[in-house]
């Protein structure tokens, strides 16, 4: 599904508000001055305060498991606004999908 390119300080958040940041490798191909993210780059998230009864179980990392199709960054599938993915806790367990919420409007893919 065609979508708006994912970059580094786009704004992305876990199921439980918490605030997803990227790591990127990618140091040749920017949108809006940003690189672009990467599924092989590293999405954690900080801020999470979602708890299981007592224990606390909160979002720490992001695994996407859609990205786009036919555009790649540096050999790896770049991340767009409407690519699917999951929150994981320390223990991986799958805790929902993040959502994105602001990302650059200029380069649209699929």
């Amino acid at each position: 599904m065609a979508g708006t390119v994912f970059h580094v300080t786009a704004q992305a958040i876990c199921p439980h508000a918490g605030q997803v940041m990227t790591i990127s490798s990618n140091t040749r191909v920017f949108v809006s001055g940003q690189a672009v993210a990467t599924i092989a780059d590293q999405f954690m998230v900080a801020g999470c305060a979602f708890m299981v009864g007592s224990k606390p179980q909160p979002c720490l990392k992001v695994q996407w498991l859609q990205p786009a199709l036919r555009v790649t960054v540096m050999g790896q599938p770049a991340i767009l606004q409407t690519s699917t993915g999951l929150c994981l806790s320390a223990e991986q367990i799958p805790q929902g999908p993040p959502t994105v919420i602001v990302t650059q409007l200029r380069a649209t893919a699929t």
